[in-house]
């Protein structure tokens, strides 16, 4: 079964609703008009339930089915982003400075043709949950909402989501049994000395050559200490001292951050950094501080329900148009959270050959709207299926 003819036929309609959020975007939980338009349409369509206010500013709807059963979530994300929009559409975001460069106005919108086409046509046993995330976007609303009780309250037993890809083709879904994202941690580097004239540098502690030595050092933390099969990066991406050019400061701060797709790697490479960091600085003379912020888990997809999201993604797209092996990716997903509160599977939908994610000339791709419906329809249909 290809794409759901009904919704190939909205087409037009799922186009104009992604626009108008792609026109109104709103950051992490502050939220209050793309909520309201998902709550609008989710009672418009007949839900049995539209609950608002879930992790803050969440949003979920109740579809319940011809007969009882078990129930299963369906995760998009709302949020937009702090960048200014350079694509020059028609209907490029109002607000300047924020855009969805993430294409989660296409996210919002490819669930909600789905939950219009689930509650006209009910052709299903048991419940699907429609859940309508706020702030992935750095946030973690994923968790603020699994924090809230949203898997028992809504007696949740699998959990599903989906994300657009640029650079994989329109038409094609991608996805992988296992880690599909990275964690993602902040490291904080303190780097303190003594200041000088830079005329004398002998009678100071030279806190830019200590912390340029560890940002070098750091860099043999993948190559040296991981195996060479795990995947983790360790990025410098801010370093900060020092007011005039003859002056050496008595302080530098260093920022950046630590990714890996297994909890092992995720705390070497903390402990790795933590020690090299203070061992390095100290040779040098200086002082080293080194706090770690526990970013997002690794978005790791279970195996039974990653070969059930690969059977519905072929159903829908055609066995050709599925890589049910894909690269995981070194970003990261706060749907990871839900992953760990309930098995489920993350995929990728392509977005085409557009700018890459969080970039100012990104645009979401309307022809994947019916696609990415459909698979929805198909994976809560197949998932709950009729006597």
């Amino acid at each position: 079964m290809p794409v759901i003819n009904r919704l190939a036929d909205a087409l037009e309609e799922l186009t104009a609703w992604r626009r108008h959020l792609h026109e109104t975007p709103e950051l992490m939980y502050d939220l209050p008009q793309t909520a309201a338009f998902v709550a609008e349409q989710l009672t418009a369509f007949g839900c049995d339930e539209v609950v608002t206010g879930l992790g803050r500013t969440g949003v979920v709807g109740v579809i319940k089915g011809r007969s009882a059963g078990r129930a299963i979530g369906l995760r998009a994300d709302m949020d937009a982003l702090p960048i200014t929009e350079i694509t020059g559409a028609p209907y490029a975001s109002k607000r300047p400075g924020l855009m969805h460069a993430c294409g989660h106005d296409g996210h919002t919108t490819m669930l909600l043709g789905a939950a219009r086409h689930l509650a006209e046509t009910r052709a299903f046993a048991g419940t699907a949950i429609v859940i309508f995330q706020p702030a992935e976007e750095g946030g973690a609303g994923g968790k603020a909402m699994v924090e809230d009780g949203l898997m028992d309250r809504f007696a949740i037993e699998e959990v599903f989501g989906m994300h657009n890809l640029p650079g994989l083709p329109l038409g094609r879904f991608a996805l992988r049994d296992g880690p599909i994202m990275a964690s993602a941690d902040h490291v904080e580097i303190t780097v303190e000395g003594k200041g000088s004239h830079a005329a004398k540098p002998n009678e100071g502690v030279d806190v830019v050559l200590a912390g340029a030595a560890i940002v070098t050092a750091l860099q043999q933390v993948v190559s040296r200490n991981l195996d060479p099969l795990s995947s983790g990066v360790v990025s410098i991406t801010m370093f900060h001292a020092g007011e005039a050019d003859n002056v050496l400061p008595p302080r530098a701060e260093l920022t950046g951050t630590l990714r890996s797709l297994g909890a092992h790697i995720r705390q070497q490479l903390r402990d790795r950094v933590q020690d090299i960091a203070v061992t390095v600085g100290a040779a040098y003379g200086a002082k080293v501080t080194v706090k770690l912020v526990e970013g997002y888990p690794a978005t790791v997809n279970h195996s039974a329900q990653a070969a059930f999201a690969r059977e519905v993604a072929e159903e829908v797209a055609g066995a050709a148009n599925v890589d049910g092996a894909a690269p995981p990716l070194m970003a990261a997903e706060d749907f990871a959270y839900m992953l760990e509160a309930r098995p489920g599977a993350y995929v990728f939908i392509g977005n085409g050959e557009s700018a890459g994610l969080h970039h100012p000339a990104y645009d979401f791709a309307d022809e994947a709207l019916p696609l990415g419906a459909s698979y929805w329809v198909r994976l809560v249909e197949r998932a709950l299926p009729l006597v």
